[in-house]
C-alpha cells in the first residue's frame, strides 16, 4: 500500500477490499500524492465499488483480481457502506461517490491541479471540461478524449495523456472496461493518480441526474436511476442487487467457499 494509504484499514465487501477512508481523507490522499509523485512513478489506482462491482466481481475471478490490484478502493455505493457494517471489523464511515469526489478535490484543495478527462461521448466530455473548469479556477483541463476508441489505438491516446503532464487522469467507459484498460496500461502511463469514474461526466452535464438528497442519505440512487432509465437498468438492478448482497453474505458466513 503506497504511503498515505497505510491509517484507512481496509474491509472485505463481498471480496473487494475496501477501504474505510472518508470524502476528506480521499482529496488528502489524492493530493498528497500528486505532490509526492514524479513523472517516473508508477500512478496511483483508485477504483471504486457498488452493488454492481460487487455482483460482477462474484461472476469474474479476473475482474475480481483487476480491482483487487488496485492501490485504494472507496465505496461509490451507498450499500457498500451499509454492507460493511454488518460485517466484523472497520465500517466505511460515509460514502465516497465519485461524482462527488471530482468536485471534492477543487472544494477541499486549493491546488491548481492538471485533469485530464477520458470518456463518454465527444460532446459529453467538452461539456464537462467547461462546466468544471468555469465552475472552479483551480480545476485545470490538461486534455480530454471522448471514450469511443479502438484498443490498438491506446497507445496514441496514452502519448496526447502524457504529454499534458497531467495530474488525475479520470477514466469513464464504464465497468469493467476502465479498470481493464486503466491496469492494462497504468505502466504507461506518467500521471501520479489515476481514477475509475464510470458514468461521471454524464452527471456533471446533466444528462444523468442524481437522486434527492434524502434517497442518496438512504442508499436508493440506485432506485432514482432505474426509474430514470427503466428501459436500460430495469433488469440490472433486479439481478445485480440481490446476488450483490448474496455474495457479501456468502464471503461473511464462507469465505473459502467464495475465494
Amino acid at each position: 500500500m503506497q504511503n498515505g494509504l497505510a491509517q484507512y484499514p481496509l474491509i472485505n465487501v463481498g471480496g473487494i477490499k475496501t477501504a474505510c477512508i472518508d470524502r476528506t481523507g480521499m482529496v488528502s490522499v489524492i493530493v498528497s500524492r500528486i505532490e509526492r509523485a514524479t513523472r517516473q512513478s508508477t500512478p496511483m489506482v483508485i477504483f471504486d465499488s457498488n452493488g454492481h462491482a460487487i455482483s460482477l466481481a462474484n461472476s469474474d475471478a479476473d475482474f475480481m483480481h483487476c480491482l483487487n490490484q488496485a492501490d485504494l478502493i472507496h465505496a461509490d455505493g451507498q450499500s457498500v457502506v451499509s454492507f460493511s457494517r454488518w460485517l466484523k471489523g472497520a465500517d466505511i464511515p460515509e460514502r465516497t461517490a465519485t461524482t462527488d469526489t471530482i468536485h471534492d478535490i477543487p472544494n477541499r484543495s486549493d491546488a491548481k491541479l492538471q485533469h485530464f478527462l477520458l470518456g463518454g461521448e465527444a460532446q459529453v466530455v467538452d461539456a464537462c471540461a467547461d462546466i468544471m473548469t468555469e465552475k472552479y479556477p483551480n480545476f485545470l483541463v490538461a486534455g480530454k478524449h471522448h471514450g469511443y476508441f479502438d484498443k490498438q489505438n491506446s497507445d496514441d491516446i496514452i502519448e496526447q495523456i502524457n504529454a499534458t503532464q497531467a495530474d488525475i487522469l479520470w477514466v469513464g467507459l464504464g465497468k469493467p472496461i476502465e479498470q481493464y484498460w486503466i491496469m492494462q496500461n497504468k505502466h504507461k502511463l506518467r500521471v501520479p493518480v489515476i481514477i475509475s469514474c464510470g458514468g461521471c461526466f454524464n452527471y456533471i452535464t446533466g444528462d444523468y441526474k442524481r437522486a434527492p438528497q434524502w434517497m442518496q442519505n438512504w442508499g436508493l440512487e440506485w432506485l432514482h436511476r432505474m426509474l430514470s432509465e427503466p428501459r436500460k437498468l430495469f433488469w440490472r438492478y433486479l439481478t445485480t442487487n440481490p446476488h450483490a448482497i448474496y455474495c457479501v453474505l456468502k464471503h461473511k458466513y464462507f469465505p473459502s467457499e467464495a475465494s
